[in-house]
């Protein structure tokens, strides 16, 4: 078995350069390429994917979601030689890893890892990897000048496992923003608050996130972002069709995709009757019913944007009568993400993103609190196609 010489790393966000460059750092050949543009200081970079992709033994990703996975495999598919593998680090949804799998078949390997950049540039990530013996041995290792490897026994089964770990992380953010507002409610001080869960199960988080949670300057750059976090808690909603107060809780906290995770334990929680409506919605696109829509929207809302071209402003029952009653075809494919919620008094507004299939649509909404419930009052949207 000859372990591979030369690696390409796809993507070149915050773990991908670092995976990169601990690589580079053990001796490893590496080339490192990302959509954005943005070169390395670590290791040497290309603008072509094809380019690293035909030059490369071994082929690790390192991307957003899976739908970057599936456009950048498709890109570099034909460049690639018949003995190269793809190694996939990135953290997408079971069914998007099955189906990575199935259409590489043993050259692929499902590779999601624990840990975040510090870990990475240490060489102590966990590893889940989903492959066969063989082919695990020739990768063994790249893997393990990365970390520690964990055989599974599947695509799926590393990628659900993945987001499980990563739930746990969310309901530990949201465990200390409960813990720090009901400090803030007893008028205890922030130091001697963050020294006492220091102490207990919130210790390491605590520990890392201090700096920010005093108001101080952080460290460094954000590890791990919330809208890293928001969008796998979204994935294992889907998945499990299964409530997640984890995924819940984060809605309300500013998803961009810079924002440390440690915004989450500062943001004043929002109360779960506002997030029903939303569900509800949420709901009405999953399965095409429209019953869903009645219960989301007042019976006055609009539904309003661009479509083909002309501005639209649909009644609620002309917006229902768009839905057939059942799924779309590629409704296991298909993702929505709460990204914000700002409750005033009685009236709020909320964002959030839907991918379709090619298109990716932001939903902005008013809602309002009527007879004790909440209900959306108009929808905007914007489809980027």
């Amino acid at each position: 078995m000859t372990a591979p010489h030369t690696i390409a790393v796809l993507g070149l966000g915050r773990m991908g350069n670092a995976i990169a460059a601990r690589l580079a750092a053990q001796n490893w050949d590496v080339v490192g390429w990302t959509r954005s543009g943005r070169t390395s200081g670590a290791v040497k970079t290309t603008a072509d994917a094809n380019d690293a992709a035909a030059k490369a033994d071994l082929v690790l990703l390192a991307l957003f979601d899976g739908p970057a996975c599936r456009q950048v495999l498709d890109d570099v598919r034909d460049s690639l030689r018949t003995d190269t593998i793809v190694l996939n680090t990135s953290t997408i949804a079971p069914s998007e890893a099955s189906e990575l799998a199935r259409h590489f078949g043993p050259s692929y390997i499902h590779a999601p890892v624990l840990g975040s950049v510090p870990a990475a540039a240490a060489g102590t990530l966990q590893i889940l990897a989903a492959t066969d013996q063989h082919t695990l041995d020739r990768v063994r290792p790249v893997l393990e000048t990365l970390g520690t490897v964990r055989r599974v026994d599947d695509a799926s089964t590393a990628a659900a496992l993945k987001l499980i770990a990563n739930n746990s992380l969310a309901g530990a953010v949201l465990a200390l923003r409960d813990s720090l507002r009901q400090a803030n409610a007893l008028g205890l001080p922030r130091t001697q608050t963050l020294d006492v869960l220091e102490l207990g199960q919130l210790g390491s988080l605590v520990a890392r996130k201090r700096r920010f949670l005093l108001g101080e300057p952080p460290a460094a750059t954000a590890e791990f972002t919330i809208g890293a976090l928001a969008k796998d808690m979204a994935l294992l909603t889907a998945a499990s069709d299964t409530p997640l107060r984890s995924a819940a809780g984060l809605a309300d906290t500013p998803a961009a995709r810079e924002a440390d995770i440690a915004v989450a334990a500062t943001v004043p929680a929002v109360e779960d009757a506002v997030l029903e409506p939303l569900h509800a919605y949420i709901r009405g696109h999953a399965t095409g019913d429209p019953t869903h829509f009645h219960d989301a929207f007042l019976p006055t809302a609009h539904i309003e944007g661009i479509r083909d071209g002309a501005f639209v402003s649909w009644r609620l029952d002309e917006y229902c009568s768009l839905f057939q009653g059942r799924p779309a075809p590629d409704e296991p494919t298909r993702t929505r993400r709460i990204d914000a919620i700002d409750v005033h008094g009685t009236v709020a507004t909320a964002t959030m993103t839907l991918s379709h299939g090619s298109d990716t649509f932001t939903d902005i909404f008013l809602l309002a609190r009527v007879a004790g419930s909440w209900r959306i009052a108009n929808k905007a949207y914007h489809r980027h196609s």
